[in-house]
């Protein structure tokens, strides 16, 4: 049985989830395509993104390009551990009471 404990709520937003699940299928995306993907507003973008660095699930990279400020989002190998545990956890409760 599935303890619904389990479910990481940083992970269970709609904004934070977004936010993971196109990183995890690019190396790296920046903060403009971050919020074209996923419907956010830049501060609510900005809060999200920094909720998910604090907690070490993706590290924000600030370069310059052609002289312009240009933030970047990778996901570290933490987040990618919590996605997937997230994704299992959310599995695992679609499969309650089904027989194998």
């Amino acid at each position: 049985m599935t303890d619904f404990k389990q479910i990481d709520p940083l992970l269970h937003s709609r904004i934070r989830l977004a936010i993971m699940s196109v990183l995890l299928t690019v190396e790296e995306a920046d903060f403009n395509y971050l919020k074209e993907s996923t419907g956010a507003t830049d501060g609510n973008l900005s809060t999200h993104i920094y909720k998910l660095e604090e907690a070490d699930y993706l590290k924000i990279i600030k370069r310059f390009v052609d002289n312009k400020p240009k933030t970047m989002c990778r996901m570290t190998e933490t987040g990618r551990d919590a996605f997937g545990n997230y994704v299992k956890v959310l599995e695992n409760m679609l499969h309650l009471g089904k027989e194998d």
